[in-house]
């Protein structure tokens, strides 16, 4: 936890994650759910979870999401049963409380071989819920169709992007399917900090400066450029002030009213910018008729990015 501006030592973190707890924030929604994929994250949650105050008030509560990624192999009962027997034993488990799967390559049709027997292992009690990361609407109408008991799948979704609106959310409605969105806030780029810059300018604006804001720059990009972007933060940013709130907290409560939309993904930094009061706000925050027509407006003006770059996943995926 060294990157940033200062170290968070061991005993520091685990109170800011008490206190993520105890206001609920650690994921938007209830139960509480903690996305697990690297391993000092998981190391950090082993720790996390041993400790007096979990176990005595936040056990029934606390939950996890396990995201697992295969390798193109052939995807055999005894290659998932081992793989996930791994997680199982680093987060010192009998039963993953929801293991998320994503794919990579389509035309390799292993994704379905691996979610039947992931299938198989909840049934047998090894994973209590079954999950998808980044499937396109194609392939999870697939897997519904093969009787396979998905409960989520986990996609990019935010104001600029809300190509899961056009096509997904209806197949989702239909079947309860829900959605858990990530990159809600752009990295940080639906905020405060990025209205009235130009970045286009060295050293004019704040630095993207993380892996997360070049990317959703990008996004920005393929939707219609800068200069739209900073309408749409204008706009944001009347609705925020409006309600006294940030439009960082605007942009997660509009997604998350969406429909099919269960939950949105907050990206933090322990120790260095956990964003709890915004985070908070959010909860309370009520859009009205008004406020949803001003933002659906600015949205769309930008281009349809289901036509630039495809459905949900189809960012990864393209050649």
């Amino acid at each position: 936890m060294g990157r940033g501006k200062r170290a968070v030592d061991g005993a520091e973190l685990m109170q800011i994650m008490q206190l993520m707890i105890c206001l609920n924030m650690l994921m938007l929604g209830s139960p509480l759910l903690i996305w697990l994929i690297y391993m000092d994250l998981l190391k950090t949650f082993m720790a996390f979870s041993s400790i007096e105050f979990v176990v005595s008030a936040h056990l029934n509560s606390w939950k996890s999401l396990t995201k697992w990624v295969p390798p193109p192999v052939k995807m055999t009962s005894s290659f998932v049963r081992d793989s996930i027997d791994v997680s199982r034993r680093r987060m010192d488990v009998a039963s993953l409380d929801m293991l998320q799967f994503h794919w990579w390559d389509y035309s390799n049709p292993g994704y379905l071989d691996a979610l039947k027997h992931l299938t198989d292992l909840k049934e047998e009690g090894k994973i209590k819920t079954v999950a998808l990361t980044n499937f396109d609407t194609e392939r999870l109408q697939i897997i519904l169709e093969n009787e396979i008991p998905v409960v989520s799948n986990q996609v990019q979704h935010s104001i600029v992007d809300m190509r899961p609106q056009q096509k997904m959310a209806e197949l989702c409605q239909l079947t309860g399917v829900k959605l858990i969105t990530y990159g809600t806030v752009m990295g940080g780029l639906l905020s405060e900090k990025f209205l009235d810059t130009n970045i286009t300018i060295p050293f004019a604006g704040p630095p993207l400066n993380t892996p997360s804001l070049q990317k959703y720059k990008r996004m920005v990009d393929a939707w219609g450029g800068w200069s739209l972007f900073q309408g749409l933060l204008r706009t944001l940013k009347q609705v925020a002030s409006k309600h006294g709130v940030s439009i960082s907290t605007v942009a997660v409560k509009y997604i998350l009213d969406q429909p099919a939309v269960a939950g949105s993904m907050i990206g933090v930094r322990l120790g260095l910018s956990e964003h709890i009061q915004d985070t908070s706000a959010i909860f309370s925050l009520v859009l009205d008729e008004e406020d949803v027509n001003s933002i659906k407006e600015a949205s769309g003006k930008g281009k349809d990015l289901l036509k630039v770059i495809g459905d949900c996943g189809d960012e990864y995926r393209r050649a």
